[in-house]
């Protein structure tokens, strides 16, 4: 099952992710080589603001010493009376003698004492004659230069960089690290490598809606990220894995549960010509019986020739309970006759059998409606052949919008070789699968399983 899907998907796989690591040192190499041929352009800002910081070594003191002589010119030196010379009170203090300067230093110890708890600058200032005019601040000229010198630095300043935050601050080694086991992919280059992908996906069968799905799902895990060497092949693996798995991500449906819940539970069976309804019936019926359920068969398809012969020996074989009109009969007729002898002879299972036709064909859609209305099933199957690729998405879906399906089951999946239909049409429809026929036998009726489509294609 899924053989040539599995082989096909295999070698586009491993050209894909051979396609990844080749772009990626290829637009690594291309980086590096630009970064070393094309140094780093200094910012005007910081090229201004560097020529300032040189010119502030040599200028700015220059300029200082200019501006405080040009005001020392201008400002007149004030006249200052001579002080009085000390020599003066050194006689005075002679002419005293010894008696006058012990008797001074005695009787007038407090004068003393107050004279010398002035500070000197109060002394001076006292000696220091008053200016005519008010004298300017020598340290104008300073706080101008200050000023021009904050001026210049803020107007070159650099817009601040967002800082990183402490938990995201990485060392020099750190970053080289990463620099050298990591690589990124651009989209261009995803683009251009997805293309074997996505025909090897194509001649499989698998629709264009789950394609285009995959390739999302494959750009977000490895375009203009940062991809370990050597993990490239994992994480494309993992991703692909991943969004198939999500194709099925629908809400499923226990049969055996939900018909517990009823008496009779009635099914009715649709799709085109050929899918294969009637064995699929005849192997649900023996489905029940094994539950140890009572099932009876409806031979609603009145129009195909031997259809109800057909069933008709299924039902011998299985010992089952067949409810059957002529040829040619009102298909509503049998299925409403075959849920009233169910709800008379206390059966549980009532599987009524619909003709098979085309979605185009407006009258058989219109008469398969009608079987609905009178019938009114719990649950409607659609029976498709898994073969059939994209003719079995496009049939569910066109027999979803008419009646509404609530379920699915693809038949002869064991010789389904590109399996595009058992990935697609669950997606597309958005139903679920119930059931894979995988033989002839009335046991060869396999549970859907997500794992097991996935083993099948090798992920």
């Amino acid at each position: 099952m899924f053989g040539f899907l599995k082989e096909k998907l295999k070698g586009a796989l491993q050209r894909f992710t051979k396609g990844v690591d080749e772009k990626a040192k290829t637009e690594e190499v291309k980086e590096v080589v630009e970064k070393k041929a094309k140094p780093a352009k200094q910012k005007p800002v910081q090229k201004q603001k560097k020529i300032i910081k040189e010119i502030k070594k040599t200028v700015p003191p220059q300029k200082e010493k200019q501006k405080k002589e040009k005001v020392q010119e201008k400002i007149p030196e004030p006249v200052q009376e001579p002080a009085p010379e000390p020599v003066v009170e050194e006689k005075k203090e002679e002419k005293q003698g010894f008696f006058g300067r012990l008797k001074e230093k005695f009787f007038k110890k407090e004068e003393t004492e107050s004279e010398e708890e002035k500070p000197e600058e109060a002394e001076v200032e006292a000696l220091a004659p008053q200016p005519e005019f008010e004298e300017p601040k020598t340290q104008e000229p300073k706080a101008e230069a200050e000023e021009l010198e904050e001026q210049e630095e803020s107007e070159t300043e650099e817009e601040p960089e967002p800082a990183e935050k402490e938990g995201e601050k990485k060392g020099f080694f750190a970053r080289l690290t990463e620099t050298i086991t990591k690589k990124t992919l651009s989209e261009s280059a995803f683009n251009e490598i997805f293309e074997d992908l996505e025909i090897a996906l194509l001649e499989n069968n698998v629709a264009v809606e789950v394609i285009e799905k995959i390739k999302q799902d494959l750009k977000e895990a490895l375009v203009d990220k940062k991809i370990t060497r050597g993990k490239i092949e994992e994480t494309i693996a993992f991703t692909l894995k991943k969004s198939i798995a999500d194709l099925f991500n629908v809400k499923p449906i226990d049969l055996l549960s939900e018909a517990k819940k009823k008496k009779p539970y009635v099914i009715a069976f649709v799709g085109v010509n050929g899918s294969g309804k009637t064995t699929t019936i005849a192997k649900l019926a023996y489905f029940f019986q094994q539950k140890g359920m009572k099932p009876v068969i409806v031979a609603a398809d009145t129009f195909r020739a031997a259809a109800i012969q057909q069933l008709e020996e299924h039902a011998n074989k299985l010992n089952v309970k067949l409810i059957k009109h002529d040829y040619g009969a009102d298909p509503a007729a049998v299925a409403f006759d075959g849920v009233k002898y169910a709800q008379l002879k206390q059966m549980d299972v009532v599987l009524i059998d619909t003709a098979g036709r085309l979605h185009s064909n407006t009258n058989l859609m219109d008469e398969m409606k009608k079987i609905i209305r009178v019938a009114k099933p719990d649950l409607k199957l659609f029976i498709g052949e898994a073969i059939t690729g994209n003719d079995c998405v496009e049939q569910a879906t066109q027999f979803n919008e008419a009646i509404g399906i609530d379920g699915m089951i693809l038949c002869k999946a064991d010789v389904d070789e590109k399996g595009g239909a058992a990935i697609s049409v669950s997606y597309v429809t958005g139903k679920p699968i119930l059931y894979l026929g995988t033989g002839q036998k009335y046991e060869d009726l396999k549970p859907f399983d997500t794992k097991l489509v996935l083993g099948h294609l090798g992920l």
